[in-house]
């Protein structure tokens, strides 16, 4: 059936206007007739043609001038289309599933080598997934690659409401409402390289710390110390040179480097080949030097690259050094860290913390001491000797524990109900928080994470904030602390607050149960002196003898229930090694008052077994899977756990995976260890 078209608009009202102007000269001819009727007569004639002359052409003209306006519309289109086809702009027209219903000649010359018939965008461009297409209802913008060149895709959604559109052939579409899509592709494979080409050309602020510099030199001869630094220093200047980089000596342990950005990623790859480089120079000395390293990019400024290179420095130390760390704004990468870190024997340090730990606390009213979830013996013994410099000092202390673990609540027992202890000793964090108010300084010990805090909204309250602690740092730390004494080659908390006690002033006296307790950490930790210890430990652990610590009183302590016994028993009895050298196993959580503490006990247990390198026990308790790991010294447990969202030192760490099986953590698990084989990170 035809359709009748109308001419309406603007065009419609021109081709009206002799139309309109006929009234207008019958109006004259009136108006002259009533001033004079012959003149009126005379215009009536003139009136009469003018009228049939604007019918004449308003009828039988129309139609060639609708002609020639539909033929000006054909020559229009035609340009139109002209233009999109020839547009440098490669351009086309998509349905929602993604189906190429048009393409101009830039696009379809793009897509013109590809082997086969390209039917659906994502073919191309699989970054575009239907479930884009479906829900889009504004402009997008994507970034892909096609064959060797980068796009940037820019999606346009275009409603067409029940219109047919038989101008384009190529193009069809259904009555039904149907949603297209315009796409438009730019190249930006030139911008990219030159943008990675300035990127390539930034300076990357670096520093090089020799660790154990006074060590290793007292080491070797006097007469071969002169060598062996130049030896040290000549691979550093090499080993910068090959990255045409510049390397200053700052002191006598201290180096500083700047290299071009696009050797970061050589640098990756081959993870620092420096740090070994150094360790295999020997020219008699006993001990190796190892070095840390810290990198600094992408900062604003040079000078805030160098601040990052001092932030990546201090978390490199904190990790217990010779490793390299490369700090990206808030990215950090580490590498290395796979040596045994080196006891400092000297207590300047130790000294110098402690005396600012005492003005702190001078300057205040009342302590809170916290340790983190799920506090163990060493958690507690720390607080416990933090406690007693409180009260040397005469300032109210307070021990938050939110829950009392099954190997707490023995030493708990021996401070509940006694007359020399207050019967506020212990507060949970609701009753801490309370209590925070300016003259506050909260001292966190044997954990750096905030996360894993016993009470985290304190750190929030308290705008005083002391760490003490031995566990190597991770990049979550606590930043807002004002005194930070994390010493990760520290046996235990316990240790160092031993050491604290006898340089924060003179005159304490440690009372024996308080001696038991921050004993009974450093045993827990070293595993009985067999785990982390150096000379320190032991001279801590003869202060706590001399101040009444009872080694009788201290195994009883750590004797076991029946049920935990077998529990541990059974998960060394499951356990599977893979990769014939990794112990992992899973500790029975049934009738067991706190597995993870036995599941930390099977797991050293499992490396007393020939060929095993590390262990993992798992453990189920409120919901959450706990991996308690373990090594003896090939194998650096803390950045296996690390890549599992948790932490500790090099021999003993642990991390926790919720809303997660104890299948799907045993597969994470060896997939980190296949991961670590790969790299070489497995001595």
């Amino acid at each position: 059936m035809k359709e009748k078209r109308k001419v309406t608009g603007r065009l419609g009202v021109y081709l009206q206007w002799p139309l309109l102007l006929s009234a207008l000269v019958i109006t004259m001819n009136a108006t002259a007739a009533l001033i004079d009727p012959t003149a009126g007569l005379a215009l009536c004639g003139f009136t009469i043609v003018y009228l049939i002359a604007a019918i004449f052409l308003y009828i039988y003209k129309k139609r060639s001038i609708m002609a020639g306006m539909i033929e000006f519309s054909a020559e229009y289109a035609w340009i139109q289309k002209k233009l999109l086809m020839d547009l440098s702009i490669p351009y086309g027209i998509i349905d929602d599933t993604g189906r190429l219903l048009w393409m101009n000649d830039q696009f379809t010359q793009i897509i013109r080598e590809e082997k086969g018939k390209i039917g659906a965008l994502q073919s191309m461009f699989p970054e575009i997934t239907k479930e884009i297409l479906s829900e889009l209802e504004e402009d997008t913008r994507i970034h892909s690659s096609f064959g060797e060149n980068r796009y940037r895709i820019e999606l346009k959604p275009v409603i067409i409401e029940k219109e047919d559109i038989n101008s384009e052939p190529d193009l069809q579409v259904v009555a039904d409402d149907r949603s297209l899509i315009t796409v438009y592709l730019f190249d930006e494979t030139e911008i990219l390289r030159l943008t990675q080409e300035v990127d390539d050309q930034k300076m990357v602020a670096g520093l090089i710390y020799l660790d154990n510099y006074e060590e290793a030199l007292a080491s070797v001869e006097e007469v071969r110390r002169s060598l062996l630094m130049a030896l040290i220093e000549r691979k550093i200047s090499k080993y910068i040179s090959r990255m045409s980089g510049i390397v200053k000596k700052m002191e006598k342990d201290r180096y500083f480097f700047a290299i071009k950005q696009k050797y970061v990623e050589e640098l990756r790859e081959q993870r620092f080949t420096i740090l070994e480089e150094v360790k295999a120079v020997n020219i008699g000395n006993e001990m190796s030097v190892t070095l840390s390293i810290g990198l600094g990019m992408n900062g604003d400024s040079y000078s805030q690259n160098y601040e990052l290179a001092r932030m990546a420095m201090d978390m490199a130390l904190g990790r217990g050094g010779d490793q390299a760390v490369i700090k990206n704004r808030e990215k950090i990468e580490y590498f290395g860290g796979k040596s045994q870190q080196q006891e400092k024997t000297t207590r300047v340090k130790a000294r110098v913390k402690a005396h600012a730990l005492r003005e702190l606390m001078e300057n205040k009213d009342r302590l809170l001491i916290m340790g983190h979830k799920l506090g163990d013996i060493d958690s507690f013994g720390a607080s416990i000797g933090i406690y007693r410099i409180a009260a040397s000092l005469n300032k109210k202390a307070h021990i938050v524990i939110n829950d009392i673990t099954s190997s707490v609540r023995p030493l708990t027992e021996m401070f509940l109900n006694n007359p020399d202890y207050p019967d506020d000793l212990f507060l949970t964090g609701d009753k801490a928080a309370d209590m925070v108010d300016a003259n506050t300084i909260l001292v966190v010990v044997d954990v750096n994470r905030p996360s894993i805090t016993d009470a985290p909204e304190l750190l929030h309250l308290a705008k005083t904030i002391v760490v003490l602690d031995h566990h190597r740092q991770s990049s979550e730390i606590i930043t807002n602390a004002v005194l930070s004494y994390v010493e990760p080659y520290a046996s235990s908390a316990c240790e160092m607050v031993a050491e604290v006690l006898q340089y924060i002033a003179d005159g304490i006296r440690v009372k024996p149960q308080e001696a038991d307790a921050m004993y009974a950490g450093i045993v827990l930790d070293t595993n009985n002196f067999n785990n982390q210890v150096g000379v320190r430990t032991f001279e801590a652990a003869a202060y706590l003898r001399r101040s009444g610590a009872d080694i009788t009183r201290v195994r009883k302590l750590f004797r076991e229930e029946m049920a935990d016994y077998k529990a541990k028993a059974e998960a060394v009895r499951q356990a599977d090694v893979y990769q014939g050298s990794f112990a992992i196993s899973v500790c029975p959580s049934e009738g067991i008052e706190n597995p993870t503490i036995v599941a930390a006990q099977a797991a050293n247990e499992l490396l007393e077994i020939k060929e095993i390198k590390a262990s993992v026990v798992m453990s189920r308790y409120n919901g959450v899977i706990y991996l308690s790991a373990r090594s003896i010294d090939e194998v650096n447990v803390q950045v296996m756990m690390e890549r599992l969202g948790g932490g500790g030192h090099r021999t003993v760490a642990g991390a926790q995976l919720p809303g997660a099986s104890i299948e799907e953590a045993r597969e994470k698990v060896k997939q980190v260890i296949q991961e670590m084989i790969e790299k070489g990170e497995v001595s």
